[in-house]
């Protein structure tokens, strides 16, 4: 059994990179609310350039990297920039000519579901709440609040305080992951009884999901042919 806790911290996580003496802040992951930053984002090529700005680089060396001219880099760098998935690093002087540096604005992006509009998935939608859809309906909830509490945190400079826990569990039966499942909810029903306040002054509510799948299975080689 592995366990990974991670609670009380700041979900605006920054990665820090030193170029040539020059010092970038690059957000770990970046949710990506808006539809046409989206699509922007999952056009193949597009997603290829961000992968190599993890560190800054220029539209003549992304040019040699992924064999494409010039040009063409440009064209999808700007689209990348004025959709704020990259921005100016550094700009260089080469006699009367300036070469600009872009660099990915994250190390990774996500796509919130809250760019499908409409159509998003909604926990409230689903009938079954045993089913594995109800559980990817609260899946993508988690991406899309969490993902807009994240960007209000840094426009504002506040901490936003979360709590993650991130186990595996192999069980030996079904009666065994019958009893564990029967076991959890009771646990969490005497801490939410214990815990929740609905007049606590200055009090906030806060969502606390939990929710469980097999892990995938690795196919064999011979599987795959």
């Amino acid at each position: 059994m592995t366990v990974e806790f991670v609670g009380n911290r700041l979900e605006l996580v920054l990665t820090i990179k030193i170029v040539n003496t020059t010092i970038f802040l690059m957000l770990d992951i970046q949710v990506i609310e808006d539809p046409a930053a989206a699509t922007v984002a999952l056009g193949p090529m597009r997603s290829r350039l961000l992968s190599e700005l993890a560190a800054p680089a220029s539209a003549a060396t992304l040019a040699a990297r992924v064999g494409m001219t010039r040009q063409k880099v440009n064209y999808h760098l700007n689209a990348l920039e004025a959709h704020g998935l990259v921005r100016l690093a550094q700009e260089r002087k080469w006699g009367g000519l300036t070469e600009r540096l872009l660099v990915a604005t994250a190390a990774s992006y996500v796509v919130s579901p809250g760019a499908l509009g409409p159509v998003a998935t909604d926990p409230s939608r689903e009938i079954d709440r045993l089913s594995a859809s109800y559980l990817i309906a609260l899946g993508a909830r988690v991406v899309r609040e969490v993902g807009d509490l994240v960007r209000r945190a840094k426009d504002t400079g506040k901490r936003l305080a979360t709590l993650a826990v991130d186990a595996d569990v192999r069980f030996r039966s079904a009666t065994d992951r019958a009893a564990f499942s029967q076991e959890l909810t009771e646990a969490v029903t005497r801490l939410v009884s214990k815990y929740h306040d609905e007049s606590a002054p200055g009090g906030r509510l806060h969502r606390l999901v939990i929710m469980a799948h097999p892990l995938p299975q690795k196919l064999e080689p011979k599987e795959l042919s």
